[in-house]
C-alpha cells in the first residue's frame, strides 16, 4: 500500500507547539483526563476511505472507524461491528450478523446497508478509488470497476437491516484482515451524499462508526485531534478521552517536546536513535514497507532501457544509505517485497530470501558506469538530465539528497531535487507527474501479492510504464488458478518478484524503520508493521 503507500506508506503523529506548550504543565491532569499527545510526519490527505492511499490517512480512518472485525494487540482479527460470522460455498460466501447496538457518530444505526454502499462506492469507476482492486476478491467488483457491469450487480447484499453477505469469487486466506483495514468499513450513504465532494475533505464533513471523532482538521492544517466518540458502541472500553495530534516533519521538534515532558511520543532520526536505544520506552518499529526510486518511463525516455535502468541502480549504495546516512534502523531492501510477508509452505523460508536477485539490490558503480554507457549506446542518448521528486520530511531529504550524490557521479546525468509537502506529492505521484520520484509502500496484510499486485497491468498504481507480460501471468496464475494450492501459489509469486528485479521495474532501496521514543506510563499502545500502524482504541495512561 502507498500504501505509499504506503503500504504501505508508515507514520507517527504529535500535538501543535502552542497546544503543547500551553498543556506542558498538565502532566497529571492530563492523565487523568487521558489525553494522548502525539506525532505525525506527514498531513491527512483525505478522509474519504474509497480514496485514501497514505499511511496517515488511513490511521486517522482507522480510529474514527470500525469494521466486521478489528485487529486485536497481536493483529490478529476479531469481531468488531459482526458478532457472528459463517463461510459457505466452500470458503467463497460470508455471512455476518451486526451489532444491532451499533451507531454512526451522528445518532444514526450501523446496519448491512452502510456496507453494501461503501464496497458499491469504491468499485464504482465514478469514484477513481485507487485502492478499488483491493475489493476485486468479491464476486463482480472487477467487472464493476472496468464498467462491464453495474455496481448493483456486486457480491454483497443486505440481505436484511443487519445482516451482510458477501460472496467472494474465490476462496481468501486473509479476507477477515482486508475486513479489519478502513477500505472494508462501512460508509454512511445519507452523509456522503449530503456532502458530495467535500466528504471526507474536512473534520465537518465526516461521520464516525469508530472508536474516535475527528476534529479541528480544515484539510489543509497540520492539527487535528480525535475526540472519544460517545455513541461507539465499545465506548466503554476505550479510556482516552482525546488523542492531539500535530505534523512535525523533523524529528527535531517533536523531540524536544518530548524531553519537556510535552509530548508523549516522538519519532526518531539519526543521532537520535543512537542516543536512546538503550533507554526504556525505545522501539526500533521495523516495518512491513519498501522506500523505492520510481523512473517514469513515461515521461523519460532513456528509462525504457533496461541497461539504463539497471546502471541507476546499481549506483547506490544501500548500506551506505541505511547505516550512514538514516541511522533509524532501516534495512536495505532485498527486493520489493519486504520481510514478514510469508513463509515458504515447504521449506518456512522467508519469501524475501526465496525471491532473492542480487543483481536488482547490488552496488557495483563501475558496473553501473559500463552499463550506462552501453544504455547510452543503444538507445543515442548521450545524457540525462531529470528532476528528483520527494516530500519535504526529514528522511525524505536525507533520502533524496543521497540519491542526487549517488547518481550525479554516473556519466553525463544530472539529478535535481525538489522536495515538495506530501499531500503535493501523492497528488504529483498519482496522476504521473513525475520524472523519478521516491515512492513508499506499505503492507496492509503479510502476503506477497500485496505487494507484487502493484505492478500488475491495470493497477491503478501503475504509472511509470512499466510492464511485463509473464510478470503479468505468474500472478494471474498465482491468484486465479492456484489460489488454493499454496505450493504453487508460492512458486508463482516467487517467480513474478524474480522478473521485476531482473528487468528493474522498480529500484528497491531500504525497508523502512520508524524508531519510536514512547512514554513508558503510555501503555497498550500495539505496532502492526504490516497495516496501519497505530490503533489508540485500547491505549491508556497507567
Amino acid at each position: 500500500m502507498k500504501i505509499s503507500k504506503k503500504i504501505l506508506a508508515t507514520s507517527t503523529i504529535i500535538l501543535s507547539a502552542i497546544t503543547l506548550a500551553a498543556c506542558g504543565n498538565q502532566s497529571a491532569s492530563q492523565k487523568k483526563k487521558q489525553v494522548l499527545n502525539w506525532s505525525e510526519t506527514t498531513q491527512l490527505s483525505t478522509q474519504d476511505p474509497s480514496l485514501a492511499t497514505d499511511t496517515t490517512s488511513f490511521q486517522a480512518l482507522l480510529n474514527t472507524g470500525d469494521g466486521l472485525y478489528r485487529l486485536d494487540k497481536n493483529n490478529k482479527p476479531q469481531l468488531s461491528l459482526a458478532t457472528k460470522a459463517k463461510t459457505s460455498n466452500n470458503g467463497k460466501t460470508y455471512d455476518f450478523y451486526l451489532r444491532k447496538n451499533a451507531k454512526w457518530s451522528n445518532g444514526d444505526p450501523i446496519t448491512a446497508k452502510d456496507f453494501v454502499y461503501s464496497y458499491r462506492r469504491t468499485v464504482n469507476p465514478a469514484t477513481k478509488s485507487q485502492m478499488a482492486f483491493y475489493l476485486y476478491q468479491i464476486k463482480n467488483a472487477q467487472a464493476i470497476n472496468s464498467g462491464k457491469k453495474q455496481p448493483s450487480s456486486l457480491g454483497a447484499t443486505a440481505v436484511s437491516k443487519y445482516h451482510l453477505r458477501v460472496q467472494l469469487t474465490r476462496p481468501l486466506s486473509y479476507f477477515k484482515i482486508l475486513l479489519a483495514w478502513p477500505l472494508f468499513f462501512p460508509q454512511n450513504q445519507k452523509v456522503v451524499q449530503k456532502y458530495g465532494k467535500l466528504y471526507g475533505t474536512q473534520a465537518k464533513y465526516t461521520v464516525s462508526s469508530g472508536p474516535f471523532t475527528l476534529t479541528k482538521w480544515n484539510g489543509n492544517n497540520k492539527v487535528w485531534s480525535l475526540v472519544k466518540n460517545k455513541n461507539y458502541w465499545d465506548a466503554k472500553d476505550v479510556k482516552l478521552s482525546k488523542v492531539n495530534e500535530q505534523v512535525s516533519e523533523s524529528t527535531t521538534t517533536s523531540y524536544n517536546l518530548f524531553q519537556a515532558g510535552k509530548a508523549d511520543e516522538t519519532g526518531l532520526t539519526g543521532q537520535q536513535v543512537a542516543s536512546n536505544k538503550n533507554k526504556a520506552g525505545y522501539h526500533a518499529r521495523l516495518s512491513s514497507a519498501i522506500r523505492r526510486l520510481e523512473l517514469n518511463q513515461n515521461k523519460v525516455k532513456a528509462f525504457k532501457d533496461l541497461k539504463i535502468r539497471q546502471a541507476f541502480s546499481y549506483a547506490i549504495n544501500r548500506q551506505q544509505l541505511a547505516n550512514n546516512i538514516l541511522k533509524d534502523g532501516s534495512i536495505p531492501a532485498k527486493g520489493f517485497v519486504p520481510s514478514g510477508m510469508g513463509t515458504n509452505p515447504k521449506t518456512g523460508a522467508q519469501f524475501e530470501n526465496d525471491a532473492y536477485v542480487k543483481s536488482g539490490v547490488s552496488y557495483n558503480l563501475k558496473k553501473a558506469k559500463t552499463l550506462l554507457q552501453e544504455g547510452y549506446k543503444e538507445t543515442g542518448i548521450k545524457s540525462i538530465k531529470v528532476t528528483l521528486l520527494a516530500s519535504d520530511d526529514d528522511s525524505s531529504k536525507q533520502t533524496a539528497e543521497f540519491l542526487q550524490s549517488q547518481l550525479d557521479r554516473l556519466p553525463n546525468v544530472n539529478i535535481s531535487v525538489q522536495n515538495i509537502p506530501f499531500t503535493q506529492l501523492i497528488s504529483r505521484q498519482t496522476a504521473g507527474n513525475y520524472e523519478i520520484t521516491i515512492k513508499n509502500w506499505q503492507a496492509v496484510f503479510g502476503d506477497p501479492i500485496n505487494f507484487l499486485d502493484v505492478f500488475q497491468k491495470g493497477s491503478s498504481y501503475l504509472n511509470n510504464g512499466w510492464n511485463n507480460n509473464q510478470f503479468n501471468k505468474l500472478l494471474d496464475q498465482s491468484e486465479n488458478v492456484y489460489g488454493n494450492d499454496p505450493v504453487k501459489r508460492w512458486d508463482k509469486l516467487v517467480a513474478a518478484e524474480k522478473i521485476l528485479m531482473k528487468d528493474q521495474g522498480t529500484i528497491p532501496l531500504i525497508q523502512v524503520a520508524h524508531p519510536q521514543l514512547l512514554k513508558t506510563n503510555v501503555k497498550g499502545v500495539s505496532f502492526n508493521p504490516t497495516g496501519v500502524p497505530y490503533d489508540f482504541k485500547n491505549v491508556y495512561f497507567n
